[in-house]
């Protein structure tokens, strides 16, 4: 049995579709028991937990053969960190002795950084997930992709009504960026394929891109001119905490994307995996 953590997200949804179409047994572990359905219909089995509650956890990965993880982001903690910290010690502790043989994790690039190296604030979670599970007897793969083209999709509405692309970054700083689906597709490769050994894989996509090519090709697919506005340094802390981050959500926000506009977003290998999906490709499927 593949346990799936995080099986209404992005990339862990996609999971789940992929491999109950290969008619592979899954069990998709989720909060929010209102979101069975669509996955019970896939052909998944379900089971409601937690990731604060470590009997529910240990119930969920019960029968277990591979599990797929996640560190949850919500943007509404009070201690990011701190939270993280509780969550994969419960993780490790469900693991232990349940019978998972095999740990799949979505990391991040940028994971390798250490915090004392540098405070790269939300990646600093990805961080503390490749070192979680060193004290168990079981292969542990962790995936490190780049940033999603989806991220740019939650600036859709604007985009639309007024023709503009916020963005953190420099118009022109161009960083690797990745298909979330892309992603989903090789971990549920991997899964069916399995893997004999321990490793950190990194992935990205064909290119990388720029807000300005970004906000070019969201005009292509949208059929009008989209003009990219910075936001100003200052502003970010504001701007978080309009879309309801907490003040440490925000804090480790601001060190992750200062991380990245200081021209660091590159990867701990030389070679990275690259997956084929261009971000046009991606933009034309979802818009």
């Amino acid at each position: 049995m593949n346990i799936i953590l995080g099986a209404t997200g992005r990339v862990g949804s996609a999971i789940v579709s992929l491999l109950t179409e290969k008619k592979v047994p899954v069990k998709a572990v989720i909060r929010d028991a209102g979101k069975a359905g669509s996955l019970k219909e896939k052909g998944a089995e379900v089971a409601i937990a937690d990731y604060f509650d470590l009997q529910a956890l240990k119930n969920a990965v019960k029968g277990g053969d591979l599990i797929f993880i996640i560190t949850p982001e919500t943007g509404m903690s009070d201690n990011v960190l701190g939270d993280t910290k509780i969550i994969l010690e419960n993780y490790r502790k469900a693991i232990q002795g349940s019978g998972i043989k095999t740990i799949i994790g979505l990391s991040s690039g940028g994971a390798h950084i250490e915090k004392y190296e540098k405070n790269t604030g939300n990646l600093l979670m990805s961080n503390m997930l490749e070192h979680e599970f060193i004290s168990l007897p079981v292969r542990q793969v962790f995936v490190r992709p780049s940033y999603y083209y989806s991220n740019w999709l939650l600036s859709l509405d604007m985009v639309n009504e007024y023709g503009i692309l916020p963005t953190f970054f420099p118009a022109d700083l161009k960083i690797d960026m990745i298909s979330p689906l892309d992603v989903a597709e090789f971990i549920a490769l991997k899964i069916l394929n399995g893997t004999d050994h321990s490793e950190v894989i990194e992935l990205t996509g064909p290119q990388q891109y720029s807000s300005n090519d970004v906000a070019t090709e969201l005009g292509i697919a949208l059929g009008r001119k989209v003009k990219v506005q910075e936001i100003p340094r200052d502003n970010w802390a504001e701007n978080m905490k309009d879309i309801g981050f907490s003040d440490d959500a925000t804090r480790n926000f601001i060190n992750m994307t200062d991380w990245v506009v200081e021209g660091n977003a590159s990867h701990e290998g030389n070679n990275p995996i690259r997956l084929n999906t261009s971000l046009a490709e991606y933009l034309k499927e979802f818009i």
